[in-house]
């Protein structure tokens, strides 16, 4: 993702819509599919362009499944994690573009539940704007990231995901003890079975930014 590159106006508050109970059902499976093919695509498949293919065509499936479930916070979530990870992989040129794109997606989830997925919609944007450059450059606001990411650790406060992401914000912040405090705690989370590649994947992040945060 970029590094340091003000946010507009925001989207306008989105209300969820009703969804059948055997239709939750289908978009969990389906949110799930995207979910296990970034994991599958971040950690375990090689080589940039073949990377990046593959997060083209996983963009395109999360756009078809947010189609399916218009008005769903946690489709939404997925397709801006997507469209991030596609700004983090583009060349100079396609970054900014890319990231806006995903904010904005990411602020669309959160409009309807800042609360869906524990608190990933905030935890996303968080990211975001602490990983593109402020003004002039972009829209990133480390401040911003700062409430973003306490509230996402909030709804989640022994989760790896928040944990870790709050102590990359804090090594940034170039509070290397705070930062260690968190990356720790990550570690002691609960591993997942249900999402045994990315629990894995994202302990060895762990572990690295450790090691450069003592």
């Amino acid at each position: 993702m970029m590094k340091r590159i003000v946010l507009g106006s925001l989207l306008a508050p989105a209300l969820a819509i009703a969804v059948p109970t055997a239709a939750l059902a289908d978009m969990a499976s389906d949110v799930s599919a995207v979910n296990r093919g970034w994991a599958h695509i971040t950690y375990e498949v090689k080589g940039s362009s073949t990377q990046t293919k593959a997060l083209d065509q996983l963009a395109k499936e999360a756009a078809t499944v947010v189609a399916r479930y218009p008005g769903q916070a946690e489709p939404l979530l997925w397709q801006g994690i997507i469209v991030s990870e596609q700004a983090n992989r583009a060349n100079f040129f396609h970054k900014l573009g890319l990231a806006t794109k995903a904010r904005d997606i990411l602020q669309k989830a959160y409009s309807i539940d800042p609360k869906a997925a524990q608190g990933g919609a905030a935890m996303s944007l968080g990211v975001l704007y602490y990983k593109v450059p402020g003004s002039p450059l972009a829209w990133g606001d480390g401040d911003k990231a700062g409430r973003l990411l306490k509230q996402a650790l909030a709804l989640d406060p022994d989760g790896l995901d928040a944990n870790y992401f709050y102590g990359d914000y804090l090594l940034d912040q170039g509070d290397k003890a705070g930062a260690r405090t968190h990356l720790q705690k990550a570690l002691r989370a609960p591993r997942d079975p249900n999402r045994p590649v990315w629990d894995a994947g994202r302990r060895r992040e762990v572990r690295a930014l450790l090691a450069k945060a003592s």
